[in-house]
C-alpha cells in the first residue's frame, strides 16, 4: 500500500499551516503542534529537516519560529515528501539495484503498467503545491477538546 508516513503528513501540514498565516509572520513549532495535535518533538525534528532542505526559516529570539522560505507556490508536495522521506518508491522493482536482482524481470508481465502508475503519481505530487493546499483556508483555529469534538460530532465521548 503506498501511503504517507506520520513525518511527512506532518510536514505538509506544518507547511500548509505557514502557508495560510503567513500574514501572521513566524509560528512557533508549540503553536503548530498544539494547533493540529502533533507530538512537539516530533514536530521539531520535521521542521528542522524542512529548515535544511531550504522550505523554511528559523528566527531566533522570543518571537521567533518558522515562516516558509520560499513561496508556497514553489514548493511542490513531491519535493517535500522526497527531502522528509526519501525517494519515493511504487514497487522494489524501479530501483537499479532490485531490477538486476529480480528473479522474473524477463517474464514481468506488471512492470511496465506499474512504472507508469508511478511516473503518474510522482507527477500529480509534482504538480500539487503547498499553495494548492492552502487555497480558499482561513488561519486555523485552535482545536476544541477531545470531549467537545465528540458533542460536535453527536457521538458519545470515550470513556477515561
Amino acid at each position: 500500500m503506498l501511503k504517507l508516513t506520520k513525518k511527512a503528513d506532518y510536514g505538509l501540514i506544518a507547511l500548509k499551516h505557514l502557508a495560510v498565516n503567513a500574514d501572521a509572520g513566524v509560528a512557533s513549532a508549540k503553536d503548530i503542534a498544539d494547533t493540529y495535535r502533533i507530538p512537539l518533538p516530533l514536530l521539531s525534528k520535521i521542521l528542522q529537516k524542512l529548515n535544511k532542505s531550504g522550505f523554511v526559516r528559523s528566527e531566533q529570539g522570543n518571537n521567533g519560529g518558522y515562516r516558509l522560505a520560499r513561496p508556497a507556490r514553489d514548493i511542490s508536495t513531491l519535493e517535500v515528501i522526497r527531502a522528509i522521506d526519501g525517494p519515493i518508491i511504487l514497487t522494489h522493482c524501479f530501483t537499479e539495484h532490485n531490477q538486476k536482482e529480480c528473479t522474473i524481470s524477463d517474464t514481468c508481465s506488471v512492470r511496465e503498467p506499474l512504472r507508469k502508475v508511478h511516473e503518474g503519481i510522482l507527477k500529480l505530487l509534482g504538480g500539487i503545491t503547498i499553495h494548492d493546499l492552502a487555497i480558499d483556508e482561513s488561519p486555523a483555529p485552535p482545536m476544541p477538546p477531545p470531549t467537545k469534538l465528540y458533542e460536535l460530532l453527536g457521538a458519545p465521548a470515550a470513556s477515561k
